[in-house]
């Protein structure tokens, strides 16, 4: 009986073909190992003695007697040239080590552009795919708020409000990681592939499924396990009750990390999903500064813009648009009419911000919608 293969594979190649092969994860490559030395050698054992591995599904060992390594490799090569990606294997010095802290680590990543520097300081933002406006903007802004910070931000390009979280980011001069459930050369969702480009220039796009492979249901769990893995904390904006956002926030809990919910309308079932993560004891947060304030991370106040005078008694984390209106109070634009005018806010965003500069000590609000620096 023969081999997989003849040729010298070198391990890093090994681990690229167990890693295109359906069944074989990091815990069955680990195994591999154990029992044959390398995964370069479990390949070049004999086909029988690979077959009769204890464990492997039939469908496995179905998939193994067809699979061509030479092929695969030059297919996968030829198509990641094509990309301009990279292939970063567990064994390299770039794998993202937030995720070797995780059981199930993809053992293969292949990315297009470059990890954040601070990759490991990273929040996700994850939610809905037809989001309120509200969750847009909260997405958004949330986004821009953790570039100020220098905090990359993680989602998983979806439509809604994944989208909209990697646009705040870049927006705001940030850096955004985008994790795909299909192969990097599969656009999905398709009207996302300027997103696509803008993303692997503020940051990068990455996938461990090889190229040529579809966005499959069950791909998208396994999409989710990297999002919260290569994060400090996820946070969800808008979710019905069986949306992927909560399979990502379940992933995050079994990691280790933080799960922050944004609540919502009471009665939209949009804020199921983030109710149902609160009562579970998530934490519920109104702003970045909740999320900062409950991660290690050391942060200091963005740098490169010139403050306001009239701001620099708005001390703490305070978003960009809290600052413009509190920015306006200060210097005269009193009321709530004056406000929408000057800033071209609808009610959706200005009466939060205005509630949260209440809430937080700093206006306060007289009759007639006036409000005054307190």
């Amino acid at each position: 009986m023969t081999s997989f293969t003849s040729s010298k594979l070198t391990e890093r190649d090994a681990l690229i073909v167990l890693n295109a092969i359906n069944g074989f994860g990091i815990k069955r490559i680990r195994q591999l190992i154990e029992r044959f030395g390398s995964a370069a050698d479990a390949l070049r054992a004999p086909l029988r003695e690979f077959l009769e591995f204890p464990g492997l599904p039939q469908a496995t060992r179905v998939n193994l007697r067809s699979f061509s390594v030479e092929e695969f490799l030059e297919r996968d090569g030829a198509a990641a040239i094509r990309a301009g990606a990279r292939v970063v294997t567990f064994l390299d010095k770039d794998y993202p080590q937030s995720l070797l802290t995780i059981e199930s680590y993809p053992p293969v990543l292949y990315v297009v552009g470059q990890f954040p520097e601070l990759l490991d300081c990273s929040v996700a933002l994850v939610g809905s795919r037809r989001p309120s406006l509200y969750g847009l903007q909260t997405a958004r802004r949330f986004a821009a708020e953790l570039a100020e910070y220098n905090v990359p931000v993680i989602s998983g390009m979806a439509r809604g409000v994944d989208a909209a979280a990697h646009k705040g980011a870049i927006m705001a001069g940030g850096k955004t990681v985008a994790v795909l459930g299909c192969g990097l050369d599969i656009m999905y969702p398709p009207e996302n592939h300027g997103l696509y480009q803008e993303i692997k220039e503020h940051g990068c796009v990455i996938s461990e499924f090889p190229f040529g492979a579809k966005p499959l249901p069950d791909h998208f769990p396994r999409r989710n396990r990297i999002v919260s893995g290569l994060s400090l904390g996820v946070v969800v904006i808008e979710a019905n009750i069986k949306s992927g956002a909560l399979v990502t926030a379940g992933f995050a809990l079994e990691q280790g990390r933080e799960v922050f919910a944004v609540p919502g309308r009471i009665d939209s079932a949009l804020s199921d999903g983030p109710h149902a993560l609160i009562r579970q004891g998530a934490k519920p947060v109104l702003s970045v500064k909740d999320i900062l304030d409950d991660l290690p991370l050391t942060l200091t106040a963005p740098v490169g813009k010139e403050a306001d005078p009239a701001e620099q008694c708005l001390t703490g984390r305070f978003s960009a648009e809290e600052r413009s209106v509190f920015s306006l109070i200060v210097n005269g634009c009193d009321t709530y009419e004056g406000l929408e005018a000057k800033t071209g806010f609808g009610p959706v965003t200005l009466m939060p911000i205005l509630l949260g500069l209440e809430l937080r000590g700093k206006v306060v609000q007289k009759p007639g919608r006036v409000y005054e620096v307190k």
